[in-house]
């Protein structure tokens, strides 16, 4: 996607990077992220400024994460975050040593000189701090702006300059921030004069140009999950090119209940014809027996490619392949330490493209869950689609921790569809960013009526989140676990306990395999 103004955050490695970037697109204004160590390439001067991420990685360090600061402040407006703030400080005269105090967590940040930067934020307001080095000394160039209830130096700017250069301590992406969006805003609007002017609507527009030069007159292929990404791409794919659109739904019998014909369904209703897959025992076959979760994702990996490719020869005229692709996938595709340390693909069907000698396009490349679900509300795709949870791609074999059987497929399918069913009755799915039940292999002895049974347990996850990067389990409340526990037991013959999971992530994951 073209934009006339972005901002180019350069990422140093922070877990966090991402979150500047969301702060950044929820505020309406188009920004990417890009490895520090790639070359600005800006031939349309579209880049208005630059943000310096964070970083696990230390400044005193022999060999540490750099880039020609002074290059950079000659071209664009700067603005450094932790690492970021400290090696513009190094680079350009000042000094950063070892803390004497770890500070990590919440402060108070105190500022001492007043600034259009400081716009609608009080003097005194809750930071998030995170780092083992202290920026001891800034140069002549720079006057200190704010500090903290730890350190003299919190925030600093550059005096007079070309263009203009700020950096600060903490993480004004974070939530613990309380005014961190704000900072965010006022660097942006009030100091670099950039406008208000991404929006879902502008996306889908420019999207639908983009696709249609890429395209011309081709046909597209697209394999849909059901989920809430293939939908969307599938979508704004149907807008652009209508019926040069083609879309089919594989059933690896490891869907929820009813979900292959639900799914089928829908998107006719909407207008998008889906060809539908049965493919179940296919999968399930080769499942036989296999219980380590990475060989059961190996699996699942080489049936679906064999299935696609059996498929997607019957559509002769097809040259393009459509992927669900979104941008936490693009950017976790590559290691910000150098193009040799990769850390994980984000093609979803490996080498099909090449194999197939087909092309790839990813409308959705540059989105983040929440904007491709913003963006599906814009092409009025239905709620039952857009409100989904996230559902992993190998289904429900990494819910039935062990070997995956047909029985205890329907075993689970039956008590999800219940614990489900309950959390939409009780207005609670959509406060829930995901939820599903696991099957434990494991049994305990219960009593029902007057006799012992020796069952199965279930286990219950439900997570609060943003984006999935990190997790609190959610509080449903005990009225709501009793009628799911009990409605399972009641009605799921196998099944005689059920256990609530009360792990957040990290340090556990939200699926258990």
């Amino acid at each position: 996607m073209k934009s006339t103004a972005k901002v180019l955050i350069l990422d140093f490695g922070s877990q966090v990077t991402q979150l500047i970037a969301r702060r950044i697109r929820e505020i309406g204004i188009y920004c990417e992220i890009q490895a520090f160590y790639k070359p600005i390439v800006d031939p349309n001067n579209e880049i208005k400024a630059v943000i310096l991420s964070g970083s696990p990685a230390s400044v005193r360090e022999e060999n540490y994460p750099n880039l020609d600061i002074n290059s950079i402040c000659n071209q664009y407006p700067i603005f450094g975050i932790c690492y970021g703030a400290q090696l513009i400080a190094n680079e350009l005269g000042g000094k950063v040593l070892p803390s004497s105090k770890r500070e990590y967590g919440k402060t108070q940040l105190e500022i001492t000189q007043n600034d259009p930067i400081w716009k609608d934020i009080p003097n005194q307001s809750q930071v998030w701090m995170s780092h083992s080095d202290t920026i001891s000394e800034v140069s002549k160039d720079f006057t200190v702006i704010a500090q903290s209830n730890n350190i003299a130096i919190a925030a600093y700017k550059k005096v007079d300059a070309i263009f203009p250069l700020y950096a600060v301590q903490f993480h004004p992406e974070v939530i613990h921030s309380t005014f961190g969006s704000k900072l965010l805003e006022n660097f942006l609007l009030q100091i670099c004069k950039l406008e208000k002017n991404w929006t879902p609507d502008s996306f889908v527009q420019e999207s639908i140009d983009s696709i249609r030069n890429q395209v011309g007159e081709d046909h597209v292929l697209l394999a849909l999950s059901g989920g809430v990404d293939s939908s969307v791409a599938a979508a704004i794919m149907r807008r652009a090119i209508g019926d040069r659109l083609h879309c089919f739904f594989i059933d690896n019998g490891l869907l929820r209940k009813d979900e292959f014909q639900n799914v089928l369904n829908t998107y006719h209703q909407f207008g998008i014809e889906v060809d539908g897959v049965e493919a179940s025992e296919e999968f399930l076959s080769q499942l036989q027996g296999v219980s380590d979760p990475e060989t059961k994702r190996k699996i699942i990996g080489k049936v679906f490619i064999d299935v696609f490719e059996r498929e997607a020869k019957k559509y002769k005229e097809v040259s393009w392949l459509c992927q669900g692709t979104i941008y936490p996938d693009v950017i976790e595709s590559v290691s910000v330490y150098g193009p040799a340390a990769k850390i994980k693909s984000h093609h979803n069907v490996g080498g099909l493209p090449e194999k197939l000698n087909l092309k790839i396009i990813e409308p959705l490349r540059l989105l983040f869950k929440d904007e491709v679900r913003r963006v599906g509300q814009s092409l009025q795709l239905p709620n039952e689609i857009l409100s989904r949870h996230p559902f992993p791609g190998p289904g429900l074999a990494i819910r039935i921790l062990g070997d995956i059987t047909r029985e205890k497929v329907n075993l689970l399918q039956e008590a999800d569809a219940i614990y489900m069913n309950i959390l939409k009755e009780q207005n609670l799915y959509d406060s829930i960013w995901q939820a599903g039940a696991i099957l434990l292999p494991i049994q305990s002895v219960g009593v029902m009526g007057d006799e012992r049974t020796y069952e199965r347990v279930l286990a219950l996850r439900a997570v609060s989140s943003v984006d999935g990067m990190t997790a609190e389990f959610s509080k449903i409340p005990h009225d709501v676990l009793s009628e799911i526990s009990n409605t399972i037991i009641n009605q799921v013959k196998g099944i005689n306990r059920v256990v609530y999971d009360i792990s957040s992530k990290p340090p556990a994951t939200i699926e258990w395999e």
